[in-house]
């Protein structure tokens, strides 16, 4: 698959599942490929009490689509919300002709607001909802869209609220932990070791770790989950660092400051993390990370970065100002629906065949494809933190393999 050359230009490449699936207009890009909190979609902050407005329509086209986001959400939800609302509106101006309007509506950053919201898309027509972002919210959205057989595309990190017409746009960490472990015992590590946060997102990522070192025919040397209580993460460290030594890699997944704190743990508890080979997930794609010597040398999956610099400068020239990370979400759903609106011959142009193309399409963040069950599965890079960002060590896949 190649990428295109200009932003406005969106090439089908085949619709049959046997193929490669669309190129979705601006080139490949990247940074956190796991995120968490309000830029991951997986938490729910509060919002304001009062119900969502009605909202605004962008473009006069014919196929209707509900854009559903927390424009007016508490807190960074409001500010997460009016990006992605931009970056959505800018990939209908790059698109060709495109045949949409999008239905904006604001959930409030709360459940009841994205349920209303929901109602307001599906009586005005939409034949797809895009959003919302929290996970909380999604389940109003679906019961709402389910009963008239609307399919959603929703922003939010947690798995659990996928299926039934509900697939996940969205940087799920099964994704990046498959990929890097994949990669470290293709390099020849056979031994590993994990030390992994007592929470939703640690949870996700051990999950997917033991089945990923199973699979790859590999062994756990230690594991390990710490909470937030000092003492308690301070005896997982001392645990792991301890193993260590029969151990070939070992997998850190959480943000920049508890890598930073943990690097420096893992040394005064004896571990030579020069030994053994850091692995991360998206959550690596940190300033603070590329600045620890110790974790430099760590590789972590994510998608190729240059896609999303190239997307950041277009939105600051259009926008003055950086978007935020999941921006990137909310511009690749409407250039895929504003494809498959454009390809669609006969039978549901938003139909669970169409939208799970076994071989994928491709938009600003890489390589994606939706799973029959909701999450999804990007084609993903591997790189290396370095002092000046990561460093690409493995390129993303050019297509899905079998």
């Amino acid at each position: 698959m190649t990428s295109p050359t200009t932003p406005s230009k969106l090439n089908l490449l085949t619709t049959r599942r046997s193929a490669v699936g669309l190129v979705l207009s601006a080139p490949l890009l990247a940074g956190c490929a796991g995120m968490s909190g309000l830029t991951g979609g997986g938490d729910q902050p509060p919002g304001p009490s009062g119900p969502p407005q009605e909202g605004t329509a962008i473009g006069k086209g014919q196929v209707k689509v509900g854009l559903i986001l927390p424009l007016s959400g508490a807190g960074n939800a409001g500010i997460v919300g009016q990006s992605m609302k931009n970056a959505a509106e800018m990939a209908l101006a790059e698109f060709q002709n495109p045949d949409l309007q999008l239905l904006v509506k604001d959930d409030t950053g709360t459940p009841q607001g994205a349920q209303m919201a929901a109602q307001q898309a599906v009586g005005e027509g939409a034949e797809i909802i895009l959003g919302p972002l929290f996970a909380l919210s999604v389940s109003g959205v679906a019961q709402q869209a389910r009963a008239r057989n609307i399919p959603v595309i929703a922003f939010s990190t947690d798995a659990s609220v996928a299926g039934q017409g509900v697939y996940l746009l969205s940087f799920l960490p099964e994704s990046d932990v498959n990929r890097v472990i994949d990669y470290a015992s293709g390099t020849g590590k056979r031994s590993f070791a994990a030390l992994l946060p007592e929470n939703a997102y640690g949870n996700v990522v051990e999950a997917t770790f033991k089945q990923a070192v199973s699979r790859r025919g590999a062994r756990m040397a230690a594991f390990e989950k710490y909470s937030t209580d000092p003492a308690q993460m301070q005896n997982a460290v001392r645990n792991v660092a301890q193993a260590l030594g029969g151990a070939d890699a070992l997998l850190l997944a959480d943000d920049g400051d508890v890598l930073v704190q943990l690097s420096n743990q893992l040394a005064s508890a004896g571990a030579d993390l020069k030994r053994v080979q850091l692995l991360g997930t998206g959550l690596w794609d940190n300033p603070k990370v590329f600045a620890d010597p110790r974790l430099q040398g760590g590789y972590y999956a994510a998608p190729d970065p240059s896609g999303y610099r190239a997307f950041a400068k277009r939105y600051r020239g259009k926008y003055g100002q950086d978007p935020v990370r999941t921006a990137t979400l909310a511009y690749d759903a409407v250039a895929l629906v504003a494809a498959l609106s454009r390809v669609s011959s006969g039978g549901p142009r938003f139909s669970a065949d169409v939208l799970t193309n076994a071989s994928g399409f491709t938009g600003i963040d890489g390589l994606f494809r939706f799973r029959s069950n909701g999450t999804n599965e990007r084609g993903l890079a591997v790189l290396r933190a370095a002092p000046g960002g990561g460093q690409i060590a493995s390129a993303s896949p050019k297509s899905f393999g079998a």
